[in-house]
């Protein structure tokens, strides 16, 4: 994965606009380095290739209520959502405060899945130092299950792991999340079913760069593996974290992400997801390719700023 930025006030900067075809996305395995055990694989067809339209942006040096979006760009997310096959959602905020996260779309809430590796990551850092690296590396870059389960047991106990993850969420003003320490779901692990609502994700994210003993963490979010480079990869430098897995009762995939972009503004904190109609995991990336690309597009509406 790519590292992560930070945002802070509003503050419009001259910048040029690149498009280029960057990727084609035709959809990635979920494989055994995701949120899906290796014996289980993704149902549903591969879907169309998606050509990444890239935006190439300046470098840039809590959580109050969800905000109303501005008119024009929550028309323009309604359009592309009407053309999406499957449930949508989106949450933005800039980094560092300044203004409340705002929401766009139909869906809200649900497993955090391999997203919540990234809060965990920094609990192991602070918890055990250098001892973290070589899990911090596979569970954030590949989002292998194992090594995952190794940060979690860095922690202690269940009970006290999820302890130590959500004062890591609380810090970053996300006091509403409450982390799973139970494997409800016996073939995934505890804190991957944490249901984690977009507008708290993006919340996080928005502190994420700013938190102590984060940065190791923000640096591996920028380098995340090829087979991962959907939805906030179509944005160079884009910092990001995915997340992926079956639903309970239709089998159907629930594909997820969050990370931090640059935009004109500073650096701006977004977090998305799809369920998709098919059910299908790649059709999932793909969907979220399309919102990336209308990210890209609209960088220039969103609000930015950075740390403190």
């Amino acid at each position: 994965m790519r590292s992560c930025m930070s945002t802070d006030r509003m503050r419009p900067v001259a910048w040029a606009l690149v498009v280029s075809v960057m990727l084609a996305i035709a959809g990635c395995s979920p494989g055994s380095g995701g949120d899906v055990p290796s014996a289980e694989t993704n149902t549903g067809s591969t879907g169309p290739s998606t050509v990444i339209a890239s935006i190439t942006l300046p470098s840039a040096t809590s959580l109050p209520p969800i905000s109303a979006t501005p008119t024009a760009l929550g028309a323009s997310f309604a359009e592309l959502e009407s053309s999406l096959a499957g449930s949508v959602g989106i949450a933005y905020a800039p980094v560092g405060g300044g203004a409340p996260p705002a929401a766009l779309g139909d869906w809200s809430h649900g497993s955090a899945w391999s997203t919540i590796k990234v809060p965990l990551a920094v609990a192991a850092f602070r918890q055990s130092g250098s001892a973290a690296d070589q899990y911090a590396v596979a569970a954030i870059t590949r989002s292998d299950n194992d090594a995952a389960e190794q940060l979690w047991e860095l922690l202690g106990a269940p009970v006290t792991a999820g302890a130590a993850v959500q004062r890591v969420l609380a810090e970053a003003g996300d006091t509403a999340t409450v982390v799973e320490t139970r494997k409800v779901r016996p073939e995934f692990s505890a804190f991957g079913q944490t249901d984690w609502a977009l507008a708290d994700q993006v919340g996080f994210a928005a502190d994420l760069p700013c938190l102590p003993m984060s940065e190791r963490v923000f640096e591996l979010m920028g380098s995340v593996t090829a087979d991962q480079q959907w939805g906030l990869a179509a944005i160079p430098g884009a910092r990001f974290k995915g997340g992926w897995g079956p639903d309970s009762a239709s089998g159907g995939y629930l594909v997820r992400q969050f990370g931090v972009i640059t935009t004109p503004a500073g650096q701006t904190a977004v977090a998305l997801a799809a369920m998709p109609d098919s059910g299908s995991f790649t059709d999932g990336t793909a969907i979220l390719t399309k919102i990336g690309n209308w990210l890209a597009a609209h960088a220039a509406e969103l609000p930015g700023g950075t740390c403190p």
